[in-house]
């Protein structure tokens, strides 16, 4: 399984024992998750370019929780910080329920959650999301804008994908890709990501290449950027 944190962790982690992109053959993507950008019920902001003001006017006192340092979820507030040009303190938590519980309690103000971890809370009111961090708006919270939609640029997501060892013969690559394919795009299969506020995302293996070349590629601006250390 081919998980987005592989395309951050060559950023963090100097002396991996393996190079994920020379060493693997991907062979399909499964599906792409969107991150929603959520605050506490009581923050003053109601949309993305209010927090943006707001944070502006309050330089590092707000205080944006994550999973962990170097997360997706993490990178995905710092890439923020980058377009924005806002500065918040990162608080890194061990898991992403921890953050989200001090985020529900006011301890913390402002964090990147995974859908479906966080809609109940969004739906009850808890939580305020201010955008989706996705290309495209969620079918899940169809009303909530993107993230990019002010800030040209921008995207997140989560996602995942099959991957074998280098040497596995095409035509086994082929086939699995085919079948796969097949499977992320049949109307049970979609209803489901649907319902985890994902959506199908087949490729050819050669684009899934790419894809994950290209999320390394930015992942590591990111990283750059923010400083990440591994924690």
């Amino acid at each position: 399984m081919v998980l987005s944190g592989k395309a951050i962790n060559p950023a963090i982690y100097e002396n991996l024992s393996f190079n994920f992109i020379r060493d693997i053959a991907p062979v399909a993507s499964i599906a792409r998750a969107p991150i929603v950008m959520e605050v506490h019920a009581s923050f003053p902001a109601k949309t993305v370019p209010e927090f943006i003001s707001y944070t502006k006017a309050n330089p590092g006192e707000l205080n944006m929780a994550s999973g962990g340092n170097g997360t997706p979820l993490h990178v995905a507030g710092e890439l923020f910080k980058m377009i924005a040009g806002v500065d918040m303190i990162h608080v890194p938590y061990r898991g992403e329920a921890p953050a989200l519980t001090d985020l529900i309690g006011g301890q913390v103000q402002v964090m990147f959650g995974v859908m479906p971890a966080s809609i109940e809370h969004i739906r009850a009111g808890k939580l305020r999301a201010l955008a989706v961090t996705g290309t495209a708006r969620s079918e899940v919270l169809p009303d909530l804008p993107t993230v990019s939609e002010f800030l040209p640029g921008y995207e997140a997501s989560g996602w995942y994908g099959i991957g074998v060892p280098k040497a596995t013969s095409p035509e086994i690559v082929e086939k699995l890709n085919k079948e796969i394919n097949a499977a992320v795009v049949e109307s049970k299969m979609k209803a489901r990501l649907a319902d985890l506020g994902a959506a199908a995302m087949p490729m050819a293996p050669n684009e899934f290449g790419k894809f994950i070349a290209g999320e390394t590629e930015k992942w590591a601006k990111v990283v750059k950027f923010a400083g990440i250390k591994p924690g």
